[in-house]
């Protein structure tokens, strides 16, 4: 008989992604994850989400898949994340803001004459 799953369970979207979920999937997915990891559910309205699970003592998190996600993964360094609350989802970074700062092909017309 199969034993009860009594842990909360939580739908993470990239947004609220804070660096404790963060860290749990670069530890269960250090290789980044693939299609075999990927649950798809019907959420409450009804749409179809993907998402890759990590549990806690406590809780099971479905984080919804993106390439935001695959990006923050594959470029994760826990010194990132030092100066922040675990909980912080403002800590977690869009990537692609991140590029944008790093890229600056073009930054003429930032220049000051």
């Amino acid at each position: 008989m199969k034993e009860k799953d009594n842990r909360k369970r939580v739908i993470v979207d990239f947004k609220k992604l804070t660096p404790e979920i963060l860290a749990l999937l670069v530890e269960k997915y250090p290789d980044g994850y693939d299609d075999d990891n990927i649950i798809v559910f019907k959420n409450a309205n009804n749409e179809i989400v993907e998402a890759v699970e990590v549990t806690t003592d406590d809780t099971k998190y479905l984080v919804k898949v993106s390439t935001k996600l695959q990006v923050t993964m594959e470029n994760y360094d826990e010194d990132d994340y030092e100066d922040f609350d675990t909980n912080d989802p403002d800590a977690v970074q869009d990537p692609e803001m991140i590029d944008e700062d790093l890229e600056g092909d073009d930054d003429d017309e930032n220049n000051i004459n």
